[in-house]
């Protein structure tokens, strides 16, 4: 999310800076900061609040000049957005400052154990941490330096040692960027975790955290590795290990024009978010659980934990998406907190003349926060006397102003107007919720809080695995083989579907199951999702994003409700996309899966085409349907972040296939600001 630029070269450095982190902006920010040196007025630095042109004001009113230097646009995670707390961040001497992305997790351990050898901190961020611990590491150097030296003339120990140093202190993720008024035109920049990308030009040297903040200036570009450690001077880029072994710098030519860098290279925004949904999920986590203990800090929860204790019930409004993610956090929410939830459609809720108890807590489930329908949904609830919650995507919206607390979903921008990354990130804030409700009103032991995090922690890595991994081969085997389809403008009004013939198919990434799956099924009319429990709204959220970038009329349904109605609609022009996972460990999981395998027959029985998304490891359904895709192994309540993937990627996909706007598909906004 935030944006950091770092330039060292023979331009003025001041509008490299600002119109590299201009270029970023899509990326989200709530502040903005510049710091540059190599001038003889020393180390310079110009912050401001809000939008990137505040800070042009400030450097407009008070002109900053150098040699090197590096900025940042900053979204909120530790601190309030203002002044103070906008990067970059400095030491105690003021001679170094430190831009950070992502979340130092032992900050206030860090911050206790910096105190007590006498730093004086003036901010509430994690990152603050980041600068007084490189000053720690080098005073200590220089000390030890002067105690082998003698009397001799003291030698200033190297910036990059003790940033190598300092990030062996750090839990968390992080991208920095590092300088300092007492070494001339170095930058040293560092990564684990999240993006950083070196640029290479003509005698100037560049350090971005995605590559369109400095594409105009280079296109030779060298994507950091966790773990790297690099070193930027007008001589060139040196790059290390946290150890300090050498690494070679291995330079891609970036042939992106300006729109494609800001999709990364993607085809279509949707297709980036997509793959970005690792990097969301692990954004709204951390700094809010505990992978040592399970314990969750929700900080910007103005409820207090006996009124969390008293609350009778949960209501939740939402809007689409939004709604399914509100579904499922229902199940959370009820199995660990044992709590009543009621989910209503906040179009909805104000027009049924709702009678929530003051004891009664709100919650209201937003990507933009400023839709209108949730928006009153909030307003109906508020002036019941009930207290408001929020779950939302954007620091500062109207609906995080009025609501009690806020737990923001640290997805960044969704360009794409079908939403996949807020809404996983939306499950990951209502599961970090359930837990934390849990917690408080003493519904869940130590033991299962720790493995629930602990799992929890592992979903990114399931998640890159799924999407970016290459040699990944999760698995579908299928039924039929892959002929092409006969389209209805060249035979008769219904697709004719490939025959049962059955065969094992060759291991295939995920994004090429759905290719395959997308050559089969672009052509059908209707599409039914088939879900039980807390998988039956990721049924209907799969049937959403096909009829959203598609335009296929597509139904979610669970499927304990098929004999009552929807098997009349079963025949061989039917793709039926049957959500059967189960969690071996979980009784009542495993019970749900074998209802499910019941309802599949029915399908099969009448000749229905079932697409059936089951757990690694599970063989027994591939005999009974003609298409598996397999997911990771996970806990019950947190499949369902990774069952919507391979249904994200198939809507994607048919939709490329039929030749729709992906992006921006018709009819629709991104958000609904009017009823």
């Amino acid at each position: 999310m935030c944006g950091i630029v770092g330039y060292i070269g023979p331009k003025p450095v001041v509008p490299v800076i600002i119109e590299g982190l201009r270029r970023l902006e899509y990326r989200g920010y709530d502040s903005a900061g510049i710091a540059v040196a190599g001038s003889p007025d020393g180390l310079q630095l110009r912050r401001a609040p809000g939008k990137l042109r505040n800070l042009e004001a400030v450097i407009a009113e008070h002109p900053i000049h150098g040699t090197f230097g590096i900025g940042h646009t900053r979204w909120a995670t530790h601190g309030r957005p203002t002044e103070e707390n906008a990067h970059p961040h400095r030491d105690c001497t003021g001679s170094l400052v430190v831009v950070h992305n992502g979340i130092v997790e032992n900050y206030l351990a860090l911050k206790q154990q910096l105190t007590a050898k006498g730093h004086t901190f003036v901010t509430e961020t994690d990152t603050e941490i980041i600068a007084h611990l490189i000053e720690q590491e080098l005073k200590e150097m220089e000390e030890l330096l002067a105690s082998t030296r003698g009397n001799s003339e003291p030698t200033r120990p190297a910036l990059e040692e003790a940033v190598r140093e300092a990030v062996k202190h750090l839990t968390g993720a992080f991208a920095i960027g590092v300088l300092s008024a007492h070494e001339p035109n170095k930058l040293v920049a560092a990564r684990s975790g999240p993006p950083a990308v070196l640029g290479i030009g003509d005698g100037e040297y560049f350090l971005a955290s995605d590559v369109p903040g400095i594409l105009h200036h280079t296109r030779n570009i060298h994507f950091l590795a966790d773990g790297e450690l690099a070193v930027l001077t007008p001589e060139g880029v040196s790059l290390s290990d946290f150890s300090g072994r050498p690494l070679e710098l291995k330079t891609q030519r970036i042939a992106w024009d300006p729109i494609q860098a800001e999709k990364a290279g993607y085809k279509h925004f949707m297709l980036k978010e997509i793959n970005e949904q690792p990097r969301a999920i692990r954004d709204t986590t951390l700094g809010r659980i505990s992978f040592d203990t399970g314990q969750v800090f929700l900080d910007n929860l103005d409820i207090s934990a006996d009124d969390l204790r008293r609350a009778t019930q949960i209501t939740i409004a939402a809007c689409g998406t939004s709604w399914h993610a509100g579904l499922a956090g229902k199940f959370m929410i009820e199995r660990l907190a044992r709590l009543p939830v009621d989910v209503d459609y906040a179009s909805e809720y104000r027009y049924r003349d709702p009678i929530p108890s003051p004891l009664d807590l709100g919650l209201l489930i937003t990507q933009s926060g400023e839709t209108a329908d949730t928006l009153a949904a909030q307003a109906e609830l508020i002036s019941k006397g009930s207290k408001t919650l929020a779950i939302c995507n954007v620091v500062g919206s109207a609906i995080t102003r009025r609501a009690n607390g806020t737990i923001t979903t640290n997805a960044g921008p969704e360009i794409g107007v079908a939403s996949t990354k807020a809404f996983t990130a939306q499950l990951t804030a209502l599961f970090l919720l359930a837990l934390h409700l849990a917690q408080v009103r003493n519904t869940i032991t130590p033991e299962d809080s720790l493995r629930l995090a602990t799992e929890l922690g592992r979903l990114p890595s399931k998640l890159e695995s799924m999407l970016l991994d290459p040699s990944n081969t999760i698995g579908m085997s299928e039924g039929v083989a892959a002929p092409t389809l006969t389209s209805a403008a060249t035979s008769s009004s219904t697709p004719a579907w490939p025959g049962p013939e059955r065969r094992r198919a060759p291991r295939l990434t995920l994004d090429e199951q759905c290719q395959h799956l997308a050559r089969l099924f672009h052509a059908a009319s209707n599409f039914l999702f088939l879900g039980r429990g807390i998988h039956y709204p990721i049924a209907l959220e799969g049937a959403l994003k096909l009829k959203e970038i598609s335009y296929i009329h597509a139904e979610g349904y669970p499927a304990g409700e098929m004999k009552h109605g929807p098997n009349a609609l079963i025949d061989e022009s039917l793709p039926v996309v049957c959500i059967a996972t189960k969690d071996p460990d979980d009784p009542a999981s495993v019970l749900k899966y074998e209802k499910t395998l019941s309802n599949i027959q029915e399908v099969t029985a009448r000749a229905g085409r079932v697409i059936a998304i089951a757990t690694e490891g599970d063989d027994q359904i591939a005999s009974l349907v003609e298409h598996t895709i397999h997911i990771p192994k996970a806990p019950e309540l947190l499949l369902p972040i990774l069952e919507v993937v391979p249904l994200q990627l198939v809507a994607y996909h048919i939709a490329v296939r039929r030749g729709c706007d992906v992006d921006q598909p018709r009819n629709l906004a991104k958000s609904v600001t009017v009823e």
